[in-house]
């Protein structure tokens, strides 16, 4: 994939499989992160921005 550009700006969100793990890991446009045993979670959290971006764990721990 080397010469292709990151997609970048106010509206891209991030999902990353933890290496080694069945967790995910959300990275929101604003840079706050948080991981995941449920991708429903995951996306609910990605998308109820900036609500969703609280520092309680719920089904994921905080970053």
């Amino acid at each position: 994939m080397t010469g292709r550009p990151m997609l970048s700006g106010g509206r891209v969100h991030r999902v990353h499989w933890v290496l080694g793990t069945d967790r995910l890991r959300a990275v929101c446009h604003c840079s706050a992160e948080r991981e995941f045993d449920d991708p429903v979670a995951l996306w609910e959290w990605l998308h109820t921005h900036p609500a969703g971006h609280d520092t309680t764990p719920e089904s994921g721990r905080s970053r």
